[in-house]
């Protein structure tokens, strides 16, 4: 009887945390893709004001997204730890400091640098956002919230490299990580209004309190400092790898050291975990298949959607001599799908879809659009043109964005909802931030190759391949053209942009094989016996 007449007090007590909750989480979360969409539209204009090589130049994506990647568990860990209402207001805080230092750069290498800390500053936003979400919400609310959620980010990522390349044409590239300052600094001025855990000061002083609302437990524990040092060591070692092995050659001294240096890191992590007494991931969380298979969608997402966010409208700028203003708008044509495809995967499971049934379309969508753009990407193309491949790519992220975070939270128990929600992010970014490194490298390294044969046709040119690999990488054709005389520059440009082309298309096909292959691995995982969780997961979904 206790229970029955405590639950409607408990109902309208998570009603009323679930405003503000939702109030200070969702506008977070539309700030963070911009940061990833809207950097690599600003790359141009950083390079033309400072000079920078690309090497450098491209740390500006690549540290924000490594940090951010790297610190995923452990911040998921803190926030079972400190409480999640305190590491999200740190990661406010931070990400509001970072991109004003961003804003107020004087070399290349102080915006690495701040990039760097704002990386910090979201992996704390999103592991604690979510987890908020999380405990906040149940059964059907907990998948409207996460739909919202889904909505949010989509349109962060539709409108950021639009807006990145509005606010860079009109103001300069300062004004994009100035506006991210001020509209954080809102976000941050919210956190006073989150729910307050009840025990968060025993935390504090290193005890995790009993009770599920605050998903800690009684038991002493501390940071997991090894497994946070030696993750995020063996991270940054194969991404440097990633971005040296094109460059310098797979089979160099330097590259071999970093490979072994981060086997070695990422498996001392591994025997880190299995025997420190609170692990910031417990490594049972991957004997359960469907969890296993959840998490591995974001990588997909990664090979197919997240390389071309900051990577294609290089490619406009130079082989259609697109503004920044005009690629940003083609890439609306794979965002803007984003925000009407969760409203079209919530139908199809009111229609009796299973969950796995709408991850498996997603995942066609997402392998299909990539090996689509592969194929009709060349010079000059129209937007007409691309528009069926990017909004198939659009749509079939939409379709598992939010679904995925949820489900995933269902299939654990609630004491793991912190590390679990770490770890899902940690993949997501960590195959972000390699995905991109590699393609750029890659495509660097491609358009070197191609353009190779063909430079002593312009005697005029003073460079190296090399030199105009990295130019046309970073988006910029017409410094190399500025040296030219103007009789040269339209074949010059027609030859560098087929070799570019060229390259892209190596770049999406090698792509469209990673995507189809994860894809029929991550169908049949899901196939599996469902856990208790997992059935719980697929109930809410298909009555939401």
């Amino acid at each position: 009887m206790r229970l029955t007449d405590s639950a409607p007090p408990r109902r309208t007590e998570r009603r009323r945390r679930a405003a503000p909750v939702l109030a200070a989480v969702l506008p977070a979360l539309l700030i963070l893709p911009t940061s990833v969409t809207g950097s690599g539209v600003a790359l141009p204009a950083i390079g033309r004001e400072t000079g920078a090589p690309l090497a450098a130049l491209q740390w500006v994506v690549h540290g924000y997204n490594l940090t951010f990647a790297g610190a995923l568990l452990a911040c998921g860990s803190l926030a079972d730890l400190w409480g999640r209402r305190r590491v999200f207001g740190g990661g406010a805080a931070l990400f509001t400091v970072a991109s004003t230092m961003s804003a107020a750069a004087q070399d290349i290498l102080q915006l690495d640098a701040a990039r760097a800390l704002a990386g910090l500053g979201a992996a704390a936003l999103l592991t604690s956002g979510s987890s908020l979400i999380g405990e906040t919400f149940e059964g059907r609310a907990r998948s409207r919230a996460f739909g919202a959620v889904g909505i949010t980010t989509g349109a962060g990522l539709a409108l950021g490299a639009m807006a990145a390349g509005a606010v860079t044409d009109l103001l300069g590239w300062r004004a994009f990580f100035l506006l991210h300052a001020a509209l954080m600094a809102l976000v941050w001025c919210a956190v006073p209004l989150l729910p307050r855990g009840g025990t968060a000061g025993r935390a504090a002083r290193g005890r995790r309190p009993a009770g599920r609302g605050d998903t800690r437990d009684s038991r002493p524990i501390g940071v997991d400092r090894a497994g946070t040092a030696t993750f995020s060591g063996g991270l940054l070692l194969l991404m440097l790898a990633a971005v040296e092995g094109p460059q310098r050659g797979w089979g160099s001294v330097g590259v071999l050291g970093l490979l072994a240096g981060s086997v070695l890191l990422l498996a001392a992590f591994v025997q880190v975990e299995r025997r420190v007494r609170h692990p910031m991931l417990d490594l049972r969380l991957l004997r359960n298949r469907q969890f296993t298979a959840l998490c591995l969608i974001p990588v997909v997402v990664s090979f197919s959607f997240v390389l071309l966010l900051p990577l294609l409208p290089n490619y406009l700028l130079v082989a259609n001599g697109s503004s920044s203003r005009e690629a940003g708008s083609t890439m609306l044509l794979m965002t803007l799908p984003i925000l009407a495809a969760p409203v079209a995967a919530t139908r199809l499971l009111r229609r009796g879809l299973t969950p796995r049934s709408v991850f498996g379309l997603s995942l066609l969508c997402l392998t299909a659009g990539v090996a689509w753009l592969a194929a009709v990407l060349e010079p000059g193309v129209s937007p007409g043109a691309l528009a069926a491949p990017l909004i198939t790519l659009g749509f079939g992220l939409g379709l598992n964005f939010g679904l995925v975070d949820g489900a995933v939270l269902d299939v654990v128990a609630p004491e793991a909802m912190g590390a679990a929600a770490g770890f899902l992010n940690t993949l997501r970014l960590g195959s972000e931030a390699l995905a991109i490194a590699a393609a750029s490298a890659a495509l660097v390294n491609l358009v070197r190759n191609n353009l190779d044969a063909g430079l002593a046709r312009f005697p005029s040119y003073d460079g190296t391949s090399r030199d105009l690999a990295n130019s046309v990488g970073a988006g910029d054709l017409s410094g190399p053209l500025s040296g030219l005389p103007a009789a040269a520059r339209p074949d010059f440009a027609a030859w560098v942009t087929h070799g570019l082309t060229d390259a892209w298309q190596t770049v999406l096909r090698a792509s469209a094989v990673v995507c189809a292959v994860l894809s029929v691995a991550i169908y049949v995982l899901l196939g599996g016996r469902p856990t208790e969780a997992g059935s719980r997961a697929d109930q809410a979904s298909q009555s939401e």
